[in-house]
């Protein structure tokens, strides 16, 4: 078998897709050219690239919520992102989408996040003076600091769905909600969505900050009381919404979105989140914080110690140690804390 002939093969297959779908052979392209791989489409070869990348194998290590939780059964980033990954490619593949490019986003839409969770994010926006948000450092470390420094080279749509996945804050689909080139990237930020407002209730109750019992009733009501139920109520409402409620069977180019009842009780469910979970944990988080202000104070003031992939263009010092101390897992934060101080 000629290997070319597999990658044509793998092309003409999503010519059935829907008509909104993305096709890999019309891909808007690489930052830099390169020759086509023979067995694997473009979106194909970028998933490839992150799961094999240092930074995708870190995540393993990195908080997702609640800072080196005592058990073996709370989210890690890593296990953030793999369920990211599976509601997408569920929701992608029912709605006839690129399966393959919603895949690839979701692999990659955290890679730049930084040790313990949001709060080192909060940290470094503070600190750097040109600000930090964790989406943007993701398409920094696929563009310019993986594989030493030569970053993996990925297709612009997969780029597009990492850099436009995060919310700010925002309600779910509400005026800041933001834009995304792509429906599969559109499909990765809903997903995102959707596993995190559930593993972290299950991370919560966990912890003991929460009761099964204390969730808003009217939210429970209409997505159900376990994570399964509420999981498949939101997957299916947004599979049936973005496929016969925006207009896809008159021409009119969709959108992935929920109907508004359950968009009304998905977004209940993210604010008591916010207000009884998220805010708790950032409120007990002093020790990261100052890991992570003393780690980006030490790095500025001996530059020497930095290496690799921070150290071989000409950002500043501020940049630098930004790269390096967002790239850090946890653990390896914590300990190089206690070496320095």
């Amino acid at each position: 078998m000629i290997h070319n002939d597999i990658r044509q093969r793998l092309e003409e297959r999503e010519e059935g897709l829907s008509p909104y779908a993305i096709r890999s052979r019309l891909s808007r392209g690489r930052l830099k050219p390169e020759e086509p791989c023979p067995m694997r489409t473009a979106f194909q070869r970028d998933r490839d690239r992150i799961i094999h990348c240092k930074a995708f194998r870190r995540l393993k290590h990195k908080t997702q919520v609640f800072i080196a939780p005592l058990g073996d059964h709370y989210v890690t980033r890593l296990t953030h992102t793999l369920e990211v990954s599976q509601i997408a490619r569920t929701i992608a593949r029912a709605l006839n989408l690129n399966e393959d490019l919603a895949e690839a986003i979701s692999l990659g839409h955290d890679l730049g996040h930084t040790p313990f969770g949001h709060v080192g994010e909060e940290v470094l926006n503070s600190l750097y003076p040109e600000g930090f948000r964790h989406n943007e450092q993701s398409l920094r470390v696929v563009d310019l600091l993986e594989k030493d420094g030569w970053g993996l080279n990925l297709t612009w749509e997969v780029r597009d769905g990492i850099l436009n996945h995060a919310k700010t804050g925002a309600d779910i689909l509400g005026e800041r909600w933001g834009e995304v080139g792509t429906l599969e990237g559109q499909v990765c930020k809903i997903a995102d969505i959707i596993a995190y407002i559930n593993h972290d209730i299950g991370d919560a109750i966990r912890a003991g900050i929460i009761s099964d019992g204390a969730l808003p009733r009217e939210a429970v009501a209409t997505l159900g009381r376990s994570h399964s139920q509420r999981i498949n109520t939101l997957v299916s409402d947004v599979i049936e919404f973005s496929w016969s409620g925006t207009g896809a069977d008159s021409g009119e180019r969709p959108v992935i979105g929920m109907s508004p009842q359950v968009l009304e009780a998905a977004n209940t469910l993210r604010q008591f989140l916010f207000e009884r979970v998220y805010n708790v944990a950032r409120d007990e988080a002093e020790h990261a914080r100052e890991v992570v202000r003393l780690l980006y104070q030490h790095f500025i003031e001996h530059e020497e110690k930095l290496f690799g992939e921070y150290t071989r263009r000409n950002d500043s010092v501020e940049r630098r140690a930004v790269d390096y101390v967002a790239g850090m897992t946890d653990n390896y934060a914590l300990r190089l804390a206690e070496e320095i101080s």
